[in-house]
């Protein structure tokens, strides 16, 4: 019987409907199952393509965005490559305020694009006119036919996840999840999902993974914003200086904070096992687990799924590198280098 295979108008199309691949190695020794929302099969490699392209669609309907105008943002890379990726597609010029903890992969690729990258100083605060909250909002308001998609306070951002991610989870589950585990930055994927989810049955556990060096679960938990909370950290869009709009602390149980050295480590301990290279922040969520588990956080029965947000191909200058990995100080008695040997044949 002859085939037929679909053919997509633009890579636009392929936004979305993510697979939800069962992890067998890296939880064996876990009570439950456990699976991975793997983001990094959208067009652009992570789940900021879901964000991008429905608010900047949310934006043409309602006549904010036109035709010849500029996209400006704020980002770690993520969201700036699908924003970029989306500019190309449609026609719009794009701008992007980066931080200076973005990997050089990441910056690369945003430049290749065609987009104007500001790389903007990490270890600032969120009010310092030289931040890449700042400086976005600086260039919008110096720019004429500018639009400032504003992820960390856009409610769209949100409802992006409300539409899409949070039925697909549950479609894919059927509706058997009972924790859903995420990292939260902007707040936007974990908010957005566990909304749609919560509605289908209120029980499921929601929790979101914060790094060390950032305010988001102390605010969680206090209500209050703790700057003591503040230092630098590596992870890259993961945890925040600062409390997001675009974050439902009220629909989020609780948070676990995971460092720096263990989340690359599982990060690279993820590819060994599962064969999935994925990125610094699903090294974090997997990471959390590894901590819940510790803490009896799960039984037998539970269905947990973890949301894995990106690619490794973005953290080849970081993670997946044995000199980046050396120079933090990351391989030591308790984490060694694991890496297999290059043999050069004469």
């Amino acid at each position: 019987m002859k085939q037929t295979k679909k053919v997509f108008n633009n890579v636009l199309d392929l936004v979305g409907n993510t697979p939800l691949v069962k992890l067998n190695k890296i939880t064996s020794s876990f009570k439950g199952k456990y699976f991975a929302k793997v983001e990094s099969f959208n067009p652009g490699q992570s789940s900021k393509d879901r964000i991008a392209l429905y608010i900047i669609e949310q934006a043409e309907k309602q006549g904010v965005l036109k035709p010849g105008d500029t996209i400006i943002e704020t980002t770690s890379g993520n969201t700036g490559f699908s924003l970029a990726m989306v500019s190309v597609i449609k026609g719009y010029d794009c701008i992007l305020a980066v931080s200076s903890k973005s990997s050089a992969d990441k910056i690369d690729m945003l430049k290749n694009l065609g987009a104007k990258v500001y790389v903007c100083p990490a270890h600032v605060s969120a009010d310092d006119p030289r931040s890449y909250y700042q400086v976005a909002k600086r260039l919008h308001s110096e720019m004429k036919g500018s639009v400032y998609i504003n992820q960390y306070f856009n409610q769209l951002n949100i409802d992006a996840h409300y539409a899409s991610t949070g039925p697909e989870i549950w479609e894919q589950t059927e509706g058997k999840i009972t924790h859903l585990v995420a990292c939260s930055g902007t707040g936007g994927t974990i908010s957005g999902t566990a909304k749609y989810l919560k509605e289908q049955n209120p029980n499921i556990k929601v929790i979101g993974i914060d790094a060390f060096g950032s305010v988001i679960k102390k605010y969680h938990e206090t209500r209050e914003f703790d700057e003591k909370e503040i230092y630098p950290y590596r992870i890259e869009g993961l945890g925040k200086n600062l409390i997001p709009g675009a974050t439902d602390f009220d629909i989020i149980d609780e948070f676990v904070k995971v460092n720096d050295e263990d989340s690359a480590h599982t990060a690279r301990e993820i590819a060994k096992t599962e064969g999935m290279f994925v990125g610094y922040t699903s090294g974090a969520v997997t990471q959390g687990l590894k901590q819940l588990n510790e803490d009896n956080a799960f039984k037998k029965e539970d269905y947990v799924v973890a949301i894995f947000p990106d690619h490794g191909s973005r953290y080849m200058s970081k993670v997946f590198s044995d000199k980046w990995m050396r120079d933090q100080g990351f391989f030591d008695s308790v984490h060694e280098e694991s890496s297999q040997p290059i043999e050069y044949i004469k």
